[in-house]
């Protein structure tokens, strides 16, 4: 985080010499009695702004919207229905799924780190210490142990003894590995059925020596009864849902 922060420091001299010039403190340091340093206002901003661009990243690497975005454009391509639903509705019942099975980590998040932030009972470098954490934990509890090892051996931190010892930066990689993994196994299991249903209707159409009808056309309103009779949207939110508190 220091040095992060210097990085920034260094890249905003001219402009803080600027602003020196023109009477602005804009960019100030100022320490405390443990030795910890409080930034002023504007680069406090300039970090949270910078912080924000990364947002769709963290978004998609350590929350459980992979699992659930894949799942949901294997199920559309099951259906056959192309660009039903749109992308956009998938995009956002993935975003609004995430955030429910997300909640308690936000929750965490927030009591333990952002609102002792806010109240100033706690430093910047605590806090993000204290939200890493139920991330972490999360992000823990779905990865394989398979997936560890095999990124600590690329990394050469081949000297794990326990959970606590994973890097953030080998746990994420880890995690988004295991994240396809899963999705494509329960999208592997949901496309069963409907091609099942596509060699079906084939079979009766080869049959019937209507070879020039494509089978889709035929198979498309079937698949979609059955998907409906079975009350397959509740049952593929249901098990997305469940399947990260196993």
């Amino acid at each position: 985080m220091k040095s992060i922060i210097a990085i920034f420091l260094l890249l905003l001299l001219p402009v803080g010499a600027v602003s020196a010039e023109q009477g602005l403190t804009a960019l100030t340091v100022t320490g405390g009695e443990n030795g910890e340093q409080t930034y002023s206002l504007s680069i406090q901003i300039l970090l949270l702004m910078t912080v924000l661009t990364l947002l769709p990243a963290a978004l998609m690497m350590m929350t459980s919207f992979t699992r659930i975005i894949i799942v949901l454009a294997i199920l559309r391509q099951a259906l056959g229905t192309a660009q039903t639903p749109t992308t956009q509705t998938l995009i956002g019942l993935a975003l609004f799924l995430t955030i429910f099975i997300m909640m308690p980590v936000f929750n965490d998040v927030y009591n333990n780190a952002l609102e002792p932030y806010m109240d100033e009972k706690m430093s910047a470098e605590e806090a993000m210490q204290s939200a890493i954490t139920p991330f972490r934990a999360f992000m823990l509890s779905q990865t394989r142990e398979s997936d560890i090892t095999m990124f600590s051996e690329i990394s050469g931190e081949e000297e794990i003894q326990s959970q606590e010892d994973i890097p953030f930066s080998l746990l994420v990689p880890a995690f988004v590995t295991s994240e396809l993994k899963t999705a494509f196994q329960i999208g592997f299991l949901i496309f069963i059925p409907f091609l099942i249903i596509d060699l079906v209707v084939a079979s009766i159409l080869m049959s019937m020596g209507m070879m020039m009808l494509s089978p889709l056309i035929i198979s498309l309103p079937f698949k979609i009864m059955l998907f409906v009779l079975v009350d397959g949207w509740a049952l593929i939110m249901g098990t997305l849902a469940s399947s990260f508190y196993v």
